[in-house]
């Protein structure tokens, strides 16, 4: 069983309420959760919010809600206790009916699916569904580099490959350096990959993740996943052609709205 959870909360530092502005008669987030069930490769797929407007909204268009704690530092932490609460039998359970071995009971792989990209595409998804043969560990996805600008971009993390597709490091800078190359021409000279944060986790090793303390790297870059190779799990890299079109602030809604001809 493949579950996709859609943190959600209200409180957003840039933007409060985002997951409930109007984009083209529907809202952010139920654009969100509608893309998201379109994805053939996904069992279930559920909000997870602390929000009682959120959860009446998302009630309200005929969606499924999982209300989770206010304090999580990640939407990471939001889906492992949403998990919790979602079985493979299609039931639902509290905490207080949880039994002391459940394991058996959860969805094999979490897909975290990023409340604020109101232009999902389904195919995207579903890419990243396919990879998930219970071998793999977490896995997320990356599009190529195609200009100087993202390259050096600090909001856009890039990544360092092994052979097998497995992340090395994700960084805000831009790695490798090329020695004797101008900087504006790297991206013309190397294969340069950049983060695109849909995300999916096996779930014991969700579990494991989210009793992890931040690292320093992590600390260092600002970059969460950055905790889970410190520590010795193993990311793997999907290459996708579709393009990450967040909304962080306001002023995103005409410039997504514009990229997309809406």
């Amino acid at each position: 069983m493949i579950l996709g959870i859609i943190p959600a909360r209200y409180a957003s530092t840039r933007f409060p309420g985002k997951s409930l502005i109007d984009i083209g008669g529907k809202s952010m987030i139920q654009r969100v959760f509608e893309a998201a069930s379109r994805a053939t490769r996904l069992d279930r797929v559920v909000v997870a919010t602390d929000d009682a407007r959120i959860a009446d909204h998302v009630r309200g268009f005929g969606g499924e809600v999982v209300i989770t704690r206010e304090d999580h530092p990640s939407g990471t932490d939001r889906c492992w206790e949403a998990a919790q609460g979602i079985t493979n039998y299609g039931l639902r359970i509290t905490n207080s009916e949880i039994p002391s071995s459940f394991s058996f009971l959860l969805p094999n792989y979490v897909l975290n699916i990023q409340g604020d990209e109101p232009f999902l595409d389904p195919a995207q998804i579903d890419e990243l569904a396919a990879t998930l043969d219970g071998r793999v560990e977490l896995a997320t996805q990356m599009i190529r580099v195609v200009s100087a600008e993202l390259l050096h971009d600090p909001g856009e993390a890039k990544i360092i490959l092994d052979d097998q597709q497995q992340a090395l490091y994700f960084s805000r800078q831009a790695i490798p350096f090329l020695k004797g190359v101008d900087p504006a021409h790297w991206h013309e000279h190397h294969p340069y990959f950049r983060h695109v944060g849909l995300y999916a986790y096996r779930v014991d090793v969700l579990e494991k993740i989210c009793q992890l303390p931040p690292s320093p790297l992590e600390k260092a870059e600002s970059l969460e996943q950055l905790r889970w190779l410190q520590a010795g799990f193993r990311i793997r890299l999907i290459e996708t052609r579709y393009e990450s079109h967040c909304i962080d602030t306001p002023e995103d809604v005409d410039k997504v709205l514009r990229l997309l001809g809406h």
